[in-house]
């Protein structure tokens, strides 16, 4: 089967949408601080089943139950780090026999705000350095980069600073990146402007598409549009459904619309990989299939 660069210059290609909605739906309770990562040891199964859904929703990149999964958030949940590698490693191993040979796998790779688990990764601005922000990073990126994903997904950075770490880990694993920002109001959510952001990845050939994700639809088309012309790459997007995240109450507020209306517009901007973040179920995933995918959802 060609790379997944190779498949993003024939066109765009589906992605899969919410993890953590899907597994709710499924009567997952993902109340604790691992979230949807606890899964990995307590019912792997729940998360090949949500992964399946998506496939059969007609998504061909599969993106892995790691964005919160860290040797620290184990480590704070009882588990050692042996173990943590091995659930690391699984994440890419479920995803990988959900998608099949047709599809590929993300490893997803969320923010040092994710293991803090208290909505730092919609602010960003932790107080470490680029080196330290490396540092944390560089153990999960290399266990996930060892277990064979398709390409790694550096998703909801939230911040310049933590993108710049996240590729200078990633330089060095020989595995493919996508990065992808947690915008609001045309910048990013420490405050930097796009343009800045996504000059990160100008010129960095390990890098296969940069966008957005974990958004406001809303934000979607003005931000591939900078991403194209800043780094002549193709876009990745994935929206939320338009509610918005309360940290405090751990909740979303306000209601959901149609968030990937705008896909077509999306595509002809430039993006290359569309789906959905958090609220994003099959259901919109087969409508996107249908709309921009080359295979037909079995939904």
């Amino acid at each position: 089967m060609s790379t997944l660069a190779a498949a993003l210059a024939a066109g765009p290609v589906v992605l899969d949408g919410g993890l953590s909605n899907q597994l709710e739906a499924q009567g997952c309770d993902l109340s604790d601080a691992l979230w949807s990562a606890r899964l990995l040891a307590d019912a792997p199964g729940e998360i090949a089943a949500a992964h399946a859904a998506y496939v059969r929703a007609g998504a061909r990149v599969v993106i892995t139950a790691s964005y919160q999964a860290t040797y620290e958030g184990f480590a704070r949940a009882g588990i050692g780090r042996e173990r943590a590698a091995e659930l690391l490693a699984s994440s890419v191993r479920l995803a990988s026999d959900a998608v099949g040979p047709d599809g590929w796998v993300a490893a997803s790779v969320g923010p040092y705000g994710a293991m803090l688990a208290d909505g730092s990764e919609y602010r960003g601005r932790y107080g470490l350095t680029v080196r330290e922000l490396a540092r944390f990073h560089r153990p999960r990126v290399e266990t996930l980069a060892a277990a064979g994903p398709a390409v790694l997904a550096l998703e909801t950075v939230p911040d310049a600073d933590e993108a710049e770490a996240l590729l200078g880990v990633c330089a060095d694993v020989g595995v493919p990146v996508w990065l992808s920002y947690t915008v609001e109001g045309g910048r990013t959510r420490a405050g930097q402007p796009l343009e800045e952001a996504f000059a990160v990845a100008a010129g960095n050939d390990r890098v296969i598409a940069v966008g957005v994700n974990c958004c406001a639809p809303a934000e979607v088309g003005e931000a591939v549009a900078a991403a194209v012309a800043v780094t002549g790459k193709p876009a990745v997007a994935y929206p939320n459904s338009g509610e918005a995240w309360d940290p405090g109450a751990r909740a979303w507020r306000g209601g959901a619309g149609r968030p990937l209306a705008g896909a077509r517009e999306w595509v002809a901007a430039g993006a290359r990989l569309v789906g959905g973040c958090c609220r994003v179920g099959p259901g919109e995933i087969a409508w996107l299939a249908r709309e921009v995918g080359e295979n037909p959802p079995d939904i």
